[in-house]
């Protein structure tokens, strides 16, 4: 721990992140998180998992999980519900924990924290609602039902960006399934999941049923994914990690669950309302930082609108007053916040430069912040670069949008397809028939008309195609508990 952190973190309450095993908190908390808006205030401290904590985690929910299955459906449900509950009661203290662990703004992270609370609440009314049908046989004096068994232990990888409600939104499934789970957390957000845990500790879950280790992918995932008592793993990342894991969970036939990359693109159309399809790219590029796997990256634009909608859309990202996310006060509060680490900062920046160097035009933004200082990257929009341009094609994962000029719809949709992702696409225009055939023929999981990419309602499916995802098992929605569950039929004679 080094002295500058050590006396900037005493002006406030300092909440140490542990390992939840067995429903015992574990672990010395030796690694640090440096608030990214702050320079050398400490945020949060977390212990460094090894193998042998994944192996006693997993042996825990191992022993629980029988029972926890054994336990009426409504009843788990009623624990998810609780557990909710308490996410809104300590919804103030979480979100502040969330902005200086992960930089957002805090009234994204009071979004963020509505959003887990309302997930856990949401899968909770699911312990009363039907798991299987019955049906008809063609055999006499027989009745055929079918029923949703849960896999028994399952293992979860969440990322930085969302770390209280991708946590929550793969747990709850898992959870009301009768599953017992073990959640890797992102090292640099561990007291998001921390908050989560103790809601559901909390709530009443038993011991054993939820188990939390903090630690390094290659580390604490690699054993998660490797043991075989693991039934099934449901990862957010990176795609090389995740096809990684994949590989791993094939070799043993265990089920994965895969959410990736994505470089989202929006086709804007001559009949479209420039300042209004400008509001929507922006909210979808420099929300969140544009730290979404949803955020929108690239534009397309067709001539007629193109002038105007570039200068709509440089006026909305000069609007996006970057800085510290707890800046809630005055006139210029902060609306971006701060990038979540020295590495992401330097990736935008860098990714800004070097389009610039090949012959970009900024309209927006700046490549030249202080490595040093605070985390801050302005919003940028680029123009003026070739479709394979790496800026066009690579995911940045940060608050920069490029925007090409299209001749047409069909060359605009062709722009959207050729990508190696498909997770979200978005048009705006006023035409209806070409919203609908833009639905059907725009390859991504997730379809937005004349509104952003980013942002999806809980009760909806989610997930992409191509490389954003193995495609197989949908998150969110009813649809999330197909992957925690396997599916038995049963013929019954009298």
């Amino acid at each position: 721990m080094t002295s500058t952190a050590t006396d900037v973190s005493t002006q406030r309450e300092l909440i140490t992140a542990h390992h939840l095993i067995n429903g015992e908190w574990l672990g010395e908390a030796g690694t640090e998180r440096i608030n990214p808006a702050r320079p050398g205030e400490l945020a949060a401290l977390s212990p460094s998992g090894t193998a042998a904590d994944v192996d006693a985690a997993i042996s825990a929910a191992a022993a629980a999980q029988p029972g926890w299955a054994a336990l009426p459906a409504p009843s788990r449900g009623a624990i998810l519900i609780t557990a909710g509950n308490l996410l809104i009661e300590r919804q103030t203290a979480i979100a502040e924990d969330l902005v200086r662990e992960e930089g957002k703004t805090l009234a994204e992270a009071k979004g963020e924290v509505k959003r887990a609370s309302d997930v856990l609440r949401f899968f909770g009314s699911l312990g009363w609602a039907a798991t299987g049908e019955v049906l008809p046989s063609g055999l006499p004096d027989t009745t055929i039902t079918t029923r949703r068994e849960p896999l028994g232990v399952v293992g979860l990888i969440t990322p930085w960006n969302f770390p209280i409600a991708i946590p929550a939104w793969k747990a709850a499934p898992a959870l009301i399934s009768g599953n017992a789970v073990v959640i890797k957390p992102a090292e640099l957000t561990p007291l998001s999941a921390t908050h989560l845990a103790r809601a559901l500790q909390d709530a009443g879950l038993p011991a054993g049923v939820f188990n939390v280790v903090h630690g390094k992918g290659r580390v604490v995932g690699d054993a998660l994914a490797r043991d075989p008592r693991i039934a099934g793993l449901s990862f957010t990342g990176s795609t090389n990690v995740g096809l990684g894991l994949q590989e791993i969970l094939n070799a043993r036939r265990a089920r994965v669950q895969l959410e990736m990359g994505g470089k989202n693109g929006v086709l804007v159309l001559d009949d479209s309302d420039p300042r209004k399809a400008a509001q929507v790219v922006a909210a979808g590029a420099f929300g969140l930082t544009g730290q979404a796997c949803t955020a929108t990256s690239r534009v397309y634009v067709t001539p007629g609108v193109r002038k105007e909608f570039l200068e709509a859309l440089t006026a909305e990202a000069a609007a996006y007053t970057v800085g510290d996310g707890l800046d809630t006060d005055g006139p210029d509060a902060v609306r971006m916040g701060a990038v979540v680490s020295r590495q992401q900062f330097e990736q935008d920046q860098a990714a800004v430069r070097a389009a610039v160097e090949r012959g970009a035009t900024l309209l927006h933004g700046s490549y030249d912040g202080d490595p040093a200082g605070a985390l801050f990257v302005p919003a940028a929009v680029l123009t003026d670069l070739p479709f394979d341009d790496a800026a066009v094609t690579e995911e940045i994962f940060g608050p920069v949008v490029t925007v090409l000029e299209v001749a047409d719809y069909e060359a605009g949709l062709a722009a959207i397809n050729d990508s190696r992702y498909g997770l979200t696409a978005g048009i705006c225009t006023d035409s209806l028939a070409r919203a609908t055939d833009f639905a059907a023929r725009a390859q991504a999981g997730v379809i937005k008309v004349n509104r952003p990419t980013a942002g999806l309602d809980l009760n909806v499916p989610f997930g992409g195609v191509k490389d954003s995802s193995t495609n197989t098992f949908r998150e969110q929605g009813r649809s999330a508990l197909d992957f925690f569950t396997w599916g038995k039929t049963v013929y019954t004679g009298v």
